[in-house]
């Protein structure tokens, strides 16, 4: 994909990784519609941006904010789309309010299928158009604790793999990406607690937007990003038998810093007026 010439839609673009990818998009020479929920934000960054970047504050988990944001690409005559809106819920499922894991499913699975679907007739029309998707290494790699965003990304990665198969014969490509654990907001106290416990890495985003955008330009199809978890999601696909009896052990962990979250967010609704 050629991105000097290319007109992006970048959903969650006032996220840690959105303006690392906005950057790093207009750094190529693309134009950015920039997208999300909070308007001082996009404001702020499209500011920094200058004329190659314009904004649309919408809520994709709602019918008026997609169809917003359907008629704002196809005005901007985007031929790129980035599906990066995404949160995260860490907990165990059975603590878990089931508005949580509903907003969960929306953001990370149902936004970015119902968007694709919406401008998929604009972006078959197109000289050359991307989908890229991005994902999380626990689409491939399923983790306790995370057994809704787990089923949300695994979702999206076989939403983008069917997708694929599927625009075989078009001028449409896409990509999903994989990160690792990435060093933003989106993570909670808790999620930063249990990384450093388990020793999990947590990337900077500018380092995982540039590995995005080499995997866009170099129209690869799927993108692992950070070792050793790409070996540990591939090895869940051949023997996710390892994998269960790997993270026995670090079980306890896990549990003690969900319900450390847990209590952290109750006390927090105590003390709301």
């Amino acid at each position: 994909m050629q991105l000097n010439t290319a007109r992006v839609l970048l959903t969650g673009a006032s996220g840690g990784l959105g303006q690392a990818l906005a950057r790093q998009l207009v750094q190529q020479g693309a134009h950015v519609l920039l997208a999300g929920r909070d308007a001082a934000k996009l404001q702020t960054l499209q500011t920094r941006l200058g004329n190659a970047a314009s904004l649309c504050v919408a809520d994709l988990t709602q019918t008026h904010g997609l169809s917003a944001l359907t008629e704002a690409a196809r005005t901007f005559k985007v031929n790129v789309l980035i599906n990066n809106a995404g949160i995260s819920a860490f907990g165990l499922l059975q603590d878990q309010p089931w508005d949580t894991i509903e907003q969960v499913l929306h953001t990370n699975l149902h936004a970015p299928m119902r968007l694709t679907q919406a401008l998929l007739p604009h972006l078959k029309a197109q000289a050359q158009a991307s989908v890229v998707n991005v994902g999380s290494v626990f689409g491939s790699l399923p983790f306790a604790g995370f057994v809704a965003y787990s089923s949300a990304k695994a979702g999206l990665r076989g939403f983008s793999q069917s997708l694929r198969r599927e625009l075989a014969n078009t001028r449409v490509h896409v990509l999903h990406v994989a990160p690792r654990a990435i060093d933003t907001a989106l993570n909670s106290a808790a999620v930063n607690a249990l990384n450093r416990a388990l020793g999990n890495t947590s990337d900077n985003p500018t380092v995982v937007a540039k590995a995005i955008i080499r995997a866009l330009q170099a129209n690869r199809r799927e993108c692992h990003i950070g070792f050793p978890e790409r070996l540990f999601a591939w090895l869940n696909g051949v023997a996710p038998g390892l994998i269960d009896r790997g993270l026995v052990g670090k079980l306890g962990t896990i549990e003690h810093h969900a319900q450390a979250q847990t209590h952290t967010k109750t006390q927090t609704q105590d003390t709301q007026p």
